[in-house]
């Protein structure tokens, strides 16, 4: 009897906080492009949007009204076929309770959290606790972004000693940092597996390799997160026309392996 192999869950995250339209023309930053790519990328596959929004300068916001007028643009676009993913990414703007607050009063059906960022020395557990509870109360999914096998250990001592919520959570791990020319390779995936992972995790990557490293993950049990957040290049090293167009070549590839994109409704399932 063959096994059924799982689906992949994937994930677009179209922008970010520092990427402007001078690094690419198509990148989509108000609600009106973030609508549209997100129903390009929809049909791709892609099951998740990963929700940056910006100020009218350009800048990473953190701010409710505006994650309530994208999220009411996307949804009149997508309805519930994909989740919609809001960051609290701090982006050297915002401090752990300007995020916490920008949260709170959004009331996003899923948010990615650092763990770093929110969690940066003992006397701070206390107020993050408290914040994923408040999220745990709501529903709210909730993904934990990990940068470091020293950050995976951290969450999981943090979970056993019961701070940081009992709800499901996932995990994100991030291959680099935001540095220059910095490019990902699937090797920088390994620290992270040392040991069995015991939550659904995802995996994103920087440079043109993204969509190896990202292939590698969902080939030993993980996800995928792809997007011109941290890449903007097809795997041949061709600037990519869009989004939509690295989610096509990650689902091509997933497809060719035998392998299927998880829709909305089974990503949700992860966190029930």
């Amino acid at each position: 009897m063959n096994a059924t192999l799982p689906s992949v869950a994937v994930t677009v995250a179209p922008n970010g906080s520092y990427k402007m339209r001078s690094d690419h023309p198509a990148l989509p930053i108000t609600p009106a492009e973030l609508a549209r790519c997100a129903s390009a990328c929809v049909e791709r596959g892609a099951g998740m949007f990963h929700l940056h929004v910006r100020d009218r300068d350009g800048r990473h916001l953190l701010d409710a009204e505006a994650y309530g007028e994208a999220t009411t643009a996307i949804r009149r676009a997508v309805g519930d076929r994909m989740i919609i993913q809001a960051t609290s990414e701090a982006a050297g703007r915002y401090a752990p309770f300007e995020q916490m607050a920008a949260i709170r009063a959004t009331r996003p059906e899923a948010v990615s959290l650092a763990l770093r960022e929110l969690v940066r020395k003992e006397d701070e557990v206390a107020a993050a606790t408290q914040f994923i509870e408040d999220l745990d109360r709501a529903s709210t999914m909730i993904q934990v972004i990990l940068y470091s096998a020293a950050d995976l250990a951290a969450w999981r001592a943090l979970r056993q000693r019961g701070a940081f919520g009992s709800r499901p959570q996932t995990l994100l791990f991030v291959l680099g940092r935001y540095t220059e020319n910095q490019t990902s390779t699937p090797a920088d995936l390994l620290p992270f597996l040392a040991e069995p992972v015991e939550v659904p995790f995802s995996v994103c990557a920087f440079g043109r390799f993204e969509r190896d490293c990202v292939l590698t993950a969902a080939l030993l049990g993980g996800h995928a997160r792809v997007g011109f957040e941290n890449n903007l290049h097809m795997p041949d090293g061709q600037l990519a026309p869009s989004n939509e167009a690295l989610v096509g070549t990650l689902v091509e590839a997933l497809t060719s392996l035998g392998r299927r994109t998880s829709s909305a409704e089974e990503i949700r399932s992860q966190y029930r």
